[in-house]
C-alpha cells in the first residue's frame, strides 16, 4: 500500500472529527455543533477487504458459491473464522489476542447468511462444530459455555433484537448478557472467575476465555437499537462494524466440496498447540508473534492518532468519542496480528503490510462508526424526528425535496414540521429555497450535510 494513503489515514481522523450529538453530562456548554460535525468517510474501500492467506481463501470460497455474493459479509465471516481458530494460540508482543466482536450490516437478502453457513461447514469438517453458538440466552449461559469450551464462535443474526431487549426489558438476564460480553472481551489474556454455584466449594475460573462474535443486522435497525448507555459503556467501542451499502448481483449457487487447501489450513489451526497438550483443559502458552521495526513505527503512529482523537473528544465533552477512540489502538494491534497469521500461519510476523492495513482499516471504521451514530442515534424524540427529516433528504436526488413531499413522508402535522425545519436551518443542516409555482411560491429543502467526497472535491476545484 502506498505511503501517501497510509500517512493520510493516520492523521486525518483527528483533524476535523467531532463526537456524537449526545449531550455532555458535566454541565459544560458544548462546542458549536458545526465544529463537531463528523463528515461521512464513505464506504470502506474494497482494497481494505483483502487479507492474504487463509482469510482470502475463505472469502473467495464464499463469493464463488453464495447466491448473492457480498464482499463485505464474506470478509467479516472469514475474519471471524480466523480469529476463532487462532484463539488462545497466538498473541502479539503486547499480549493482545485474536478475540473480536464483528458486526456485518446489510439489508435483507443481501448475503448475510451465507458466510455463517460456510463457517459452519468448515468447522464441521475439522471437528469443531461444537464450538459454535447462535443465541445469547443469558450471561450465565455464556459463562458456562466458555467453561466447557474456552474458545467459542457465536454467529448471531439480527443482533439489534438483542440490543432492543436489553434496552427495554426489566429482566436481569438481559443486563447480565451485556455485563458478561463486556467482561469476556477484556479477559482473553487472563482468567475469568466464575460465579459461585450452590453446592460448590470453589467457583472455578475460565483460563483465557476467547469469545469471538460474528453478528449481522440491518444498518438502521442496529444503530437505532443503541442507547446512550450502550454507546458509552464500552459495548459499541468493542465492536468492529462493517457495512455493506448495496446488494450484489445474483448468481447460480454452487454446491461443491470445500477446497482441500482451505481445509488443510483450518485443520492445522485446529491441531496447533504451541505449548503442547490440550489447550482446552490447561493453561495455554500462546505463541508470541513478533513485529518488525517498520510495523512498530506504523503501530506507534496509529496509537498517537487514536490518542489525538481521544483528546479531541475529551475536550468536547464527548463520552461516546472517548469510548470509541479509547479502543482504537487495541483494535489495530489485534487486526495486525490476524493479518500476520493469515498471511503465513506457519511462521507469522507482523510486518509493514500487516500494520499498515490494520491502521487504515480501523481508523476508517472508527470514523464511519462515529458518523453513523451522528446520523441515526437520537437523544430525544424531537432529535429523532430531525434525523428522520435529514435521512429523507439524504436519499433524495440532489439531496433536495419539496415541502409537500416531506410533509407526507414525515407523517406529521405542518406545525411540527415547521419546528423541525426551523431547528435544522438554524443549525446549518439544511437550506430553504423558494420555487416558482402557478399558485403561491413553493418551498424546497436542501441537505447541506458535508461528506468526505464533497469536501475533497471542493479542495480540488479551488
Amino acid at each position: 500500500m502506498r505511503d501517501r494513503k497510509s500517512s493520510t489515514l493516520l492523521t486525518e481522523p483527528v483533524r476535523d472529527r467531532g463526537p456524537s450529538r449526545l449531550r455532555p453530562s458535566n454541565g459544560k456548554q458544548p462546542p458549536d455543533d458545526a465544529s463537531r460535525r463528523i463528515c461521512d468517510p464513505g464506504p470502506i474501500p474494497t482494497e481494505y477487504l483483502r487479507v492474504p492467506g487463509f482469510i482470502e481463501r475463505v472469502m473467495d470460497e464464499c463469493l464463488a458459491t453464495a447466491p448473492y455474493p457480498n464482499i463485505v459479509m464474506a470478509f467479516a465471516g472469514a475474519l471471524a473464522l480466523q480469529a476463532f481458530l487462532a484463539g488462545r494460540k497466538v498473541r502479539d508482543p503486547g499480549d493482545n489476542r485474536t478475540n473480536l466482536y464483528l458486526l456485518g450490516l446489510a439489508h435483507s437478502s443481501a448475503g448475510k447468511d451465507w458466510p455463517r453457513k460456510l463457517n459452519t461447514r468448515i468447522l464441521q469438517a475439522i471437528g469443531l462444530v461444537d464450538c459454535l453458538g447462535e443465541r445469547f440466552a443469558s450471561g450465565e449461559g455464556i459463562e458456562d459455555a466458555l467453561h466447557r469450551r474456552p474458545c467459542l464462535l457465536f454467529q448471531t443474526d439480527e443482533i439489534d433484537g438483542i440490543l432492543q431487549s436489553i434496552n427495554k426489558s426489566s429482566e436481569s438476564r438481559y443486563e447480565n448478557i451485556m455485563s458478561t460480553l463486556l467482561t469476556m472481551y477484556s479477559r482473553a489474556n487472563t482468567v475469568y472467575p466464575m460465579r459461585r454455584k450452590a453446592g460448590q466449594d470453589a467457583p472455578g475460573v475460565i483460563d483465557q476465555p476467547c469469545l469471538t462474535i460474528f453478528g449481522t443486522a440491518i444498518p438502521n435497525h442496529y444503530y437505532r437499537a443503541l442507547s446512550e448507555r450502550m454507546l458509552t459503556n464500552g459495548f459499541f467501542a468493542r465492536m468492529l462494524i462493517l457495512e455493506s451499502h448495496s446488494r450484489g448481483d445474483g448468481q447460480e449457487p454452487e454446491s461443491r466440496d470445500l477446497p482441500a487447501s482451505l481445509l488443510e489450513i483450518a485443520r492445522w489451526w485446529a491441531d496447533f498447540q504451541p505449548s503442547g497438550g490440550d489447550p482446552a483443559s490447561r493453561h495455554p502458552q500462546p505463541l508470541t508473534v513478533s513485529q518488525n521495526e517498520e510495523a512498530r513505527e506504523i503501530l506507534i503512529a496509529a496509537r498517537r492518532a487514536a490518542d489525538a482523537g481521544y483528546a479531541k473528544a475529551e475536550a468536547d465533552d464527548d463520552s461516546v468519542g472517548t469510548t470509541v477512540w479509547g479502543r482504537v489502538n487495541e483494535h489495530v494491534r489485534k487486526l495486525a496480528l490476524l493479518y500476520a497469521i493469515s498471511a503465513n500461519h506457519r511462521a507469522p510476523c507482523i510486518d509493514r503490510a500487516a500494520a499498515e492495513w490494520a491502521a487504515q482499516f480501523v481508523l476508517h471504521g472508527t470514523r464511519q462508526m462515529l458518523f453513523m451514530v451522528q446520523r441515526y442515534v437520537a437523544d430525544s424524540p424531537f432529535h429523532a424526528e430531525c434525523l428522520k427529516f435529514k435521512e429523507q433528504l439524504r436519499r433524495a436526488p440532489d439531496r433536495r425535496l419539496p415541502h409537500s413531499v416531506l410533509l407526507k413522508r414525515m407523517k406529521t402535522d405542518a406545525r411540527a414540521l415547521e419546528s423541525i425545519v426551523t431547528t435544522l436551518e438554524q443549525q446549518g443542516d439544511i437550506a430553504i429555497h423558494t420555487t416558482a409555482t402557478p399558485g403561491r411560491p413553493g418551498k424546497e429543502y436542501e441537505l447541506l450535510e458535508d461528506t468526505e467526497a464533497s469536501r475533497h472535491g471542493r479542495k480540488k476545484t479551488r
